[in-house]
């Protein structure tokens, strides 16, 4: 076996890696198990390059305590670290989360014009290849137009998207699909000081005028009113959330594309496509909690655009997170091997913020202030 001698970060660069890390990381080893047991694995730092150099490296564990032994680490079996990783997952989740939460704290971005943030949500599914590979969902929030990760969860492939996963600040922004459009998700992040702004899900979220009982006949309304440059109205909730619909129609090519989109969801499930779906793929329908004073449909349009670059996101992650060496029949491990992608990847980005102001020394100085 050939061995790579280039992986600077494994030797010489190590000290400079760990200024990105969130203070007090290697107490926390200890607190959350990973470093239970002392044998052989003496620290922390051990532990964590062990760890990174398996994963976020991505070779398999044999590959990886070769590579270790190679460079003076620790001199452990597959299997001992195949256990010291199924007993760090709580580790590197709280690792994550607080990466997660310094690197949102530290927004330089607002919603033009306001006090508002931002932020981009979205689930998305990683499969290892193969057919017994593991499944895992990524539930996965960001900041625009920084993308900067503000949330990132690793669950088991089953638990669906919702707004009530992620924390929510004054004064916070959520945009996401329709997915995301369900009374009390929308109820979790107003109550929590945020607004959202999302498409409207036509069977998960019936909608009413102020006064009314009954439902708005929103295609009906549609045909009358979203042509040219769109319209908006107030409209409520079964439960009695005050929001607003906006809606446009699309360019009759932009309709045609949605509408295959249909179809093809629709064969997949084994039934035709409804007329309203079919209907509905011409148009985009927004609902926001957004003040019309102050947003008004030709501001929310825009605002919403910006969402898909969550899409984009999720693309440069999945080619981070090669799945090739996911265990495919430890739950415990294959969460922590998630996890340990998840702060590669948070770690890949603080980098490039920290990159912005270049330094000759090439790491944070101790006591270094942001400036501005």
């Amino acid at each position: 076996m050939t061995l790579d001698t280039t992986l600077d970060w494994v030797t010489k660069d190590w000290a400079a890696l760990l200024c990105l890390l969130p203070e007090g990381w290697r107490e926390k080893a200890k607190e959350l198990g990973a470093l239970l047991r002392l044998r052989k694995i003496g620290s922390a730092d051990e532990l964590l390059r062990l760890l990174l150099l398996h994963v976020g490296y991505g070779v398999s564990l044999r590959q990886a305590v070769a590579r270790a032994e190679h460079w003076g680490l620790p001199r452990i079996s597959d299997v001992a670290l195949f256990k010291r990783m199924r007993q760090s997952g709580a580790w590197l989740r709280w690792m994550c989360e607080e990466l997660a939460e310094e690197m949102g704290g530290r927004s330089r971005w607002e919603v033009p014009g306001s006090q508002l943030r931002m932020i981009a949500v979205d689930g998305s599914d990683i499969v290892e290849p193969g057919a017994t590979g593991s499944s895992w969902k990524l539930h996965y929030a960001i900041e625009l137009p920084g993308l900067m990760c503000t949330h990132a969860e690793v669950t088991e492939r089953s638990v669906g998207e919702s707004l009530c996963r992620y924390p929510v600040k004054s004064g916070d922004l959520f945009t996401g699909d329709r997915g995301f459009c369900r009374e009390g998700q929308v109820k979790h992040v107003l109550e929590n000081g945020g607004h959202v702004l999302l498409r409207w899900h036509s069977t998960s979220m019936p909608l009413y005028r102020p006064g009314r009982k009954k439902a708005l006949d929103v295609l009906g309304w549609l045909r009358k009113k979203a042509g040219g440059e769109g319209a908006q109205v107030d409209v409520r909730t079964k439960g009695g959330i005050a929001l607003r619909l906006c809606a446009l129609a699309v360019d009759e090519r932009v309709a045609e594309r949605e509408r295959a989109k249909v179809r093809e969801s629709a064969r997949k499930q084994g039934r035709p496509p409804s007329a309203q779906s079919l209907e509905l793929a011409g148009y985009i329908v927004l609902v926001t909690s957004l003040p019309a004073g102050e947003f008004g449909k030709e501001r929310v349009f825009p605002l919403y655009r910006l969402r898909w670059q969550i899409e984009l996101a999720f693309k440069r992650l999945k080619s981070l997170l090669e799945a090739g060496h996911v265990p495919k029949t430890d739950p415990a491990s294959a969460r922590a091997w998630m996890q340990a992608k998840m702060l590669t990847c948070l770690l890949i980005e603080k980098l490039l913020v920290e990159s912005e102001v270049f330094s000759p020394w090439g790491f944070p100085l101790p006591g270094e202030q942001p400036l501005g």
